[in-house]
């Protein structure tokens, strides 16, 4: 896989500097922000010594399951736990009239309960809880639970749940949220409008796949509070969730980071935290969950399927004058984010692209499907999927390349979105997809590698029938929280001086998921106060919050709050060494009156005299600039601080007759407004397109019209492997963001838009099929093509 570099500031490729548990050596030397450093975690994780959340135990340790609903809707008449209780080594039997406090949580709406209470909603829903001094004791007590239910007609259709006659989930109606975006005169476009095309495109439940399932160590402190030790991507939305249902103040709550094998948004939810919690307070003991696979399909939520029909009018030389689209999202059982997910799809109908008018309707519902909540592009990647999809739809119409047609029509800053807002940041639509122009395209295949095949080493084919394709895609979302929200980081900041060399610690809540937020976070001290040693402490909730690791914000936000920390702390330094000089102590030099020259030209001395018996601490709360809530009516609002942008070309090789299919390159082009660890950025990019390249060939939770999921395993939940991800050629940009730190921009999640409708407009091209759905499956090819 190749990087390399275009824009305004060029990268260093080199790997500079070496990271353990604390960062740096004694020089600093390549550790600081625009270098590609060497994650502290990364040799552990690869050689299997990393402390994940489910390695944690203590002395005494009890092991705690869960007993889960096998019903998508039923009635829960009784619930007999004696047989259970019964059983040699059981501690403890739960269920609902055992929670201390607050009988619901949930990320917006408080909807769904710790344990059942008298109905369950999804099959796996929970609804008692089994602790005993041995796993396997705790899960063989936990069939011995006995609960009577009358199952019900599960409610599984998305569509028919807008039915006012459709059964309800809960008091109100099943719709969720409706979003209305209306943006200037659809009767005007309409008549301007030469060319228009309509389509309707579905996607499928995505499961976030990551490969540490839920887990979490509770112990009980003396003061009658808990301390969790747990795998989450948000630490003090976990608290705001956790503290009422466990009937405690939050100050007696405590969370601490325990390492994470992964999230993908899978992680923003509760899980183990209330069941662990219950039980080690209950019991007075420690108290460890892990859930195993299976049970990870039921215990977190999943990517909202979707189903879309878009129009698009256009002028005959392919100038866009409107999109009209209607959104519908299942949201499963309860709200977890569904109201901002269908929002954030909703923003984005109209893609990357110029279009002055919009007719815009999102809906999300409740149905007895599981939970979907928070994943990687939250709603932008369903919306992404249909409005591409339908460009090339409109391309075909017009007779007209698809990449140029989004040339054409591409976003630049100035730009006014659908809901009224204007693009006031870098948008290099254009510089992204000339790019990819340039790409010279990878060579047929020849030879009988069957690697190199649709089928790869299945051997299914040996070339007969192959047809190639190639698919343009352009993706953008907003970066961070939108709609008002006051989002936030903090961070602490402290300087002091160990062996004659200074060190400088940072506290700060942000979630480490794998993406590399704590080596960011080194090279920022290391940049900012010149400082080579640097300490990232665990992050816990006895810092300020530093929001959830997702909408592409973490860097960002934990930028600019150890940023803004670091220069409190050099401020102070600085004041402490005019007195300092003033006495003349001990011979200190400043030079230029700056932090770093003062750290490395000081003596032991000197640095004892400058930071005295007390380091130099500083605690910084970093706000993004004000946004609005979109009026309900129009849509209309300044919802957004930024905005970020992907564009990818996927090759793709097609065996027409077997429906097999091979991406044989999936290019990429972003716009990163500053690479921060360039190498960490690469790893972003290509984790996302694989991603990407998983919804669009094999990812999908399957359900029958039970409301049942069907491949609750990796055996049958298919993902990508090493011989599925094709060559990823990576154009990185550095259009610097005005109002960022360092000018930096979001990068996680955009990959993930736009590398699905490359695969699948790729494929198109191949077939000449319209391919409606993701993912595509074999059958969808074989035998339909010229038929």
């Amino acid at each position: 896989m190749t990087l390399e570099t275009v824009g305004r500031h060029r990268i260093p490729t080199a790997y500079g500097g070496t990271q353990s548990l604390v960062h740096g050596d004694r020089t600093g030397a390549g550790l600081g922000v625009g270098v590609s450093a060497r994650r502290p975690d990364g040799v552990l994780k690869v050689t299997g010594e990393f402390a994940y959340s489910s390695d944690l135990w203590l002395a005494g340790t009890v092991w705690a399951t869960t007993v889960r609903s096998p019903h998508a809707s039923a009635r829960i008449r009784s619930i007999d736990i004696s047989e259970a209780l019964a059983v040699d080594g059981v501690r403890a039997v739960l269920t609902h009239e055992d929670v201390p406090g607050a009988k619901t949580y949930g990320m917006k709406v408080a909807d769904q309960p710790v344990l059942a209470i008298d109905r369950v909603r999804y099959q796996g829903e929970p609804v008692a809880l089994v602790a005993a001094d041995h796993p396997e004791t705790a899960r063989r007590a936990a069939t011995l639970v006995k609960v009577d239910y009358e199952e019900l007609d599960p409610l599984t259709d998305a569509e028919r749940a807008l039915d006012p006659e459709a059964p309800r989930l809960h008091e109100g109606p099943n719709l969720v949220r409706h979003v209305r975006i209306r943006h200037g005169d659809m009767t005007q476009a309409r008549a301007a409008a030469e060319v228009v095309v309509t389509g309707e495109y579905e996607v499928g439940m995505q499961d976030q796949a990551f490969l540490g399932p839920e887990s979490g160590l509770a112990v009980p402190d003396a003061d009658g509070g808990v301390e969790l030790y747990v795998s989450s991507q948000w630490l003090h939305k976990d608290l705001e969730q956790l503290a009422p249902c466990l009937a405690l103040p939050p100050e007696r709550v405590r969370l601490t980071m325990a390492g994470v094998g992964g999230a993908f948004g899978g992680r923003e939810d509760l899980s183990v935290h209330v069941h662990a919690c219950m039980l080690a307070l209950r019991l007075g003991a420690p108290v460890k969950m892990v859930y195993n696979r299976y049970e990870s399909f039921f215990g977190h939520v999943h990517r909202h399927p979707a189903k879309m029909r878009y129009e698009h009018g256009a002028t005959r030389d392919g100038k866009l004058v409107y999109v009209k689209a209607r959104l519908v999202l299942d949201g499963g059982a309860y709200t977890s984010t569904s109201p901002v997910v269908i929002a954030n799809a909703c923003y984005f109908v109209a893609g990357a692209y110029e279009v002055p008018h919009a007719e815009i309707d999102g809906l999300a519902v409740y149905t007895n499907n599981p939970p979907c909540g928070a994943m990687r592009g939250f709603g932008a990647v369903q919306s992404a999927y249909g409005c591409e999809s339908n460009m090339d739809r409109l391309a075909r119409a017009l007779g007209m390349d698809p990449l140029e047609l989004r040339r054409r029509n591409a976003m630049t800053t100035g730009t006014i979105l659908p809901t009224g807002q204007p693009v006031d940041g870098p948008a290099p639509v254009r510089e992204l997809l000339d790019a990819l122009r340039a790409r010279p395209l990878p060579p047929a295949v020849t030879g009988r590698d069957a690697r190199m095949l649709p089928g790869g080493v299945g051997n299914t084919t040996h070339g007969e029938g192959i047809r190639r394709g190639v698919g343009y895609a352009v993706g953008v979302k907003a970066i961070g929280y939108s709609g008002g929200v006051d989002d936030i980081s903090t961070a602490r900041v402290t300087l002091s001086v160990s062996a004659g060399d200074p060190v400088v610690s940072v506290h700060t809540a942000a979630a480490e998921c794998g993406q590399g937020i704590t080596t960011v976070q080194s090279q920022i001290a290391t940049t900012e106060l010149g400082v080579s040693r640097v300490v990232i402490l665990p992050a816990d909730t006895r810092i300020g919050d530093a929001g959830s690791a997702s909408a592409s914000r973490m860097t960002w936000m934990s930028a600019g709050a150890v940023q803004g920390a670091c220069r409190q702390v050099a401020g102070e330094v600085l004041r402490r060494a005019a007195i300092v000089t003033a006495r003349e102590a001990n011979g200190l030099v400043l030079r230029d009156n700056a932090v770093a020259d003062l750290l490395t030209g000081a003596t032991v001395a000197s640095l004892h005299d400058v930071l005295g018996q007390d380091a130099v601490e500083a605690v910084f709360e970093y706000h993004h600039r004000p946004t609005q809530v979109i009026d309900p009516e129009s849509g209309q609002g300044n919802a957004h601080i930024a905005f970020a942008f992907c564009a990818h070309r996927a090759v793709v090789d097609v065996d027409v007759e077997l429906g097999l299919v091979r991406v044989v390159e999936l290019a990429a082009a972003q716009d990163v407004g500053k690479a921060m660890n360039p190498m960490a950025v690469e790893g972003q990019i290509e984790g996302g397109s694989a991603q990407g390249l998983g919804l669009a060939l094999m990812e999908e939770i399957l359900l029958d019209d039970r409301g049942r999921l069907r491949n609750p395993s990796f055996t049958d939940y298919l993902i990508p492997t090493m011989l599925d991800v094709p060559p990823m050629p990576i154009s990185l940009f550095e259009f610097p963001h005005p109002d960022s730190p360092y000018g930096l921009n979001g990068v996680g999640e955009p990959p993930t838009l736009s590398s699905t409708p490359a695969i699948l407009n790729a494929l198109r091209d191949a077939t000449g099929l319209p391919l409606p759905r993701v993912p595509v499956r074999p059958d969808d090819i074989a035998l339909r093509v010229g038929g």
